[in-house]
């Protein structure tokens, strides 16, 4: 709980560099608020990556009633990108969660480099959504 705010900090930064290039500041990880994580924290797993004493990588899962696990808000310091870090995030929560039937992921489908990192790991897209001025795309994995 305590680390809450510095992930909501990171996930801010994080998310900044591509609203500010794709999608537009108006996104919901630019405007969730600390009470906001907190609720999550209370129902979902949490995961952070740390170095040297600061966080500068975290991911959100929980399952479903029907045994499916929604992940979220993969998230890595810009500085630190393209390190592992995001793999590493989801292989804990690949193994976290092994017994769900499936996992499910979100991004714009404009993040060709998100969708890419997610491709290596088994995701296939699975269906847009429109919001707002944007589409979301559904990506999922077997098991």
């Amino acid at each position: 709980m305590e680390d809450l705010p510095e992930i909501l900090n990171l996930q801010k930064l994080a998310f900044q560099r591509e609203a500010e290039e794709i999608y537009g500041m108006d996104i919901e990880p630019l405007k969730q608020s600390l009470e906001e994580i907190q609720g999550e924290f209370k129902r979902s797993t949490i995961l952070k990556f740390s170095e040297q004493g600061r966080i500068i990588g975290s991911v959100r899962a929980f399952l479903d009633v029907d045994n499916v696990c929604h992940v979220g808000k993969l998230i890595v310091h810009p500085l630190e990108q393209n390190k592992g870090i995001g793999t590493q995030l989801m292989n804990r929560v690949h193994e976290i969660f092994r017994e769900s039937s499936s996992f499910l992921i979100f991004t714009g489908e404009r993040s060709k480099d998100v969708k890419r990192l997610y491709g290596k790991l088994g995701y296939w897209d699975e269906s847009l959504k429109n919001v707002g001025s944007f589409q979301l795309c559904y990506m999922r994995r077997i098991k």
